[in-house]
């Protein structure tokens, strides 16, 4: 039997004094984790919880910011047998009111035994708390002390079974985490294998990751890969890597890194942001794959990306693409680490129109859409329609899968568990199509519009619209709206651009109207054009479409 424990206290034993994590905060020197001193801090943690009277099974909501004492929490809920569940803090970018209505949403669902947070953000999570509420502590992170303990085997965590649940994940797309992915010690143990496999993963690598860990980017692939694997890693703050994309960089070079994780915006942004001063001595040629996830992957971000580093020692090569989700653990396909994705260039109109991915006979018009790899050995996916029958390849579809990972179910919410699979199938909600064994998404099933009987997907407008000078890349929205007297959908369009006076700005929306409309076989009737920070992010850094629409609405009808 192996679990997530018996793993942490075999690398304790087998090599206490290598560096499991370098810890990256902007202005502090990097603090090194050992696996013994993770193991001696986790086990702090695993004796508070059980004085604390929280139980083997039972769930630990960890509100913590990046940083050590979220990595000792966490590992010491799963010492103790407790299921960390890790929610995003509190900060400048998220509405406090939503937060806490997310958080209160968040204990009431989950029903946690025990909360870990900071002193000074106690007052905020008792006020989140309601009567009836099945919370029994408040644990503050800054009281815990690292502990030794004599016979590890005393650890109640280790007499968890593999089927046990092991943690709580929460799918990327809101900050209100209410559907919590219930993953079980097995789960992740063969998603690490498998997913290594198709990684390539050798002792040599080192991972290099700003991501947060409350999603599953960030805690399986930029945290528990590495450190179960005993693969150095190297982890930044998520916030400092907003205010300064370049210390990625920097970090690589530093350490040597061969691996990182990003989602598809965080390519268009490091190559906008970063500058050429703060990149003097930086060595990327170490960097052998940077996986894009999380989000449609797009050949346009590889290519700004590469001309942006190129200068700088990164290979073409390192460049690659994976599809993920939480409910899965996290990888469902990779790149070949030995090659590039593979791109297609298809007919724009049979692809907006048609719902199908034909080779264009005009590479200039068509649509260049990369692959996101092939399954992984332990998975199965499927292209379906409506009746869940299988596609021929090319034709656009429900993407489906079976694995040997999925998760337990969304915790708590059984009715949403049961919904979710047909005939032991998972209904992922994208779309997208296959082709000679590379699969290539498309977009999202909920974010789809139906315009005029044709299916539009936002993301796919978005593009088009950043061919248009003037608009930030990343920085466009499109929503639908139902019109009563046309009985469809009228898209919208919000983009940013860096103007003020109101003519120039009405030159680019009338110039987005036009190109949309030529490239698209739509009529766009309604184009925004706004300053910037004007568009709203999830938590994960995606478009909040939902939100967005919310927010246009409402500056509609104020004026």
């Amino acid at each position: 039997m192996t679990t997530l424990s018996d793993i942490l206290i075999k690398s304790r034993q087998d090599i206490p004094d290598q560096v499991a994590i370098y810890l990256q905060h902007a202005g502090h020197e990097d603090f090194s984790i050992t696996y013994e001193g993770l193991f001696r801090n986790a086990a702090g943690y695993s004796r508070v919880f059980e004085s604390q009277g929280i139980q083997p099974g039972e769930v630990v909501v960890l509100i913590l910011q990046h940083g050590k004492e979220l990595i000792f929490s966490f590992f010491g809920a799963i010492l103790h047998g407790a299921v960390p569940s890790i929610m995003p803090f509190l900060t400048e970018k998220l509405s406090p009111e939503r937060y806490r209505a997310d958080m209160a949403a968040l204990i009431g669902v989950t029903r946690p035994a025990g909360i870990v947070t900071y002193p000074e953000f106690e007052e905020e999570v008792r006020a989140a708390l309601e009567e009836g509420d099945s919370v029994r502590r408040v644990i503050l992170a800054e009281e815990i002390d690292p502990v030794d303990i004599g016979d590890a085997n005393m650890l109640s965590g280790l007499r968890r079974e593999e089927d046990d649940i092991v943690l709580l994940q929460h799918s990327s797309g809101t900050t209100g985490l209410q559907k919590g992915v219930a993953l079980s010690h097995q789960a992740i143990v063969n998603q690490l294998d498998a997913y290594g496999q198709a990684l390539h993963l050798s002792k040599d690598d080192v991972l290099v990751s700003w991501l947060p860990l409350y999603h599953d980017m960030g805690l399986i692939a930029g945290f528990l890969l590495p450190v179960l694997n005993r693969i150095p890693l190297v982890l930044l703050s998520p916030f400092d890597w907003v205010r300064a994309p370049y210390r990625l960089m920097q970090s690589v070079s530093q350490y040597r890194g061969t691996l990182s994780w990003m989602p598809n915006f965080a390519y268009n942004f490091c190559a906008q942001r970063v500058r050429e001063r703060d990149m003097e001595d930086v060595d990327l040629s170490s960097w052998r794959m940077i996986v894009n996830c999380s989000e449609p992957v797009r050949w346009e971000s590889h290519e700004a990306f590469y001309e942006k580093f190129k200068k700088y020692g990164l290979e073409k090569s390192a460049l690659h693409t994976s599809y993920a989700m939480a409910e899965n653990v996290f990888g469902v396909t990779q790149s070949d680490p030995r090659g590039a994705p593979v791109v297609e260039i298809i007919d724009r109109e049979a692809f907006l129109g048609d719902q199908v991915a034909r080779h264009a006979d005009d590479e200039l018009t068509g649509l260049k859409l990369m692959s996101s790899g092939r399954v992984i050995s332990n998975t199965n996916i499927r292209v379906v329609d409506e009746a869940r029958q299988d596609l021929p390849d090319g034709n656009i579809g429900e993407i489906i899968l079976k694995s040997d990972c999925m998760l337990s179910g969304y915790y708590n919410r059984p009715g949403i568990t049961e919904k979710a699979f047909s005939d032991d199938w998972y209904l992922t909600g994208d779309y997208g199509y296959l082709s000679n064994g590379e699969l290539f998404v498309t977009g999202r099933k909920k974010d789809m519009l139906i315009v005029g009987g044709k299916n539009v997907y936002p993301q796919d407008i978005e593009e088009i619209a950043y061919e248009v000078d003037g608009v930030h890349k990343g920085r466009a929205v499109v929503f639908g709206i139902f019109d009563e007297r046309s009985g469809t959908e009228d898209v919208v369009l919000v983009a940013e651009a860096d103007l003020k006076d109101d003519a120039e700005r009405q030159k680019i929306s009338d110039a987005l109207r036009q190109h949309v409309t030529k490239n698209a076989a739509i009529a766009l009737r309604y184009v925004r054009v706004v300053g910037p920070k004007w568009i709203l992010k999830s938590s994960s850094g995606k478009t909040a479409r939902l939100a967005n629409k919310e927010k246009y609405l409402k500056e509609v009808f104020e004026k």
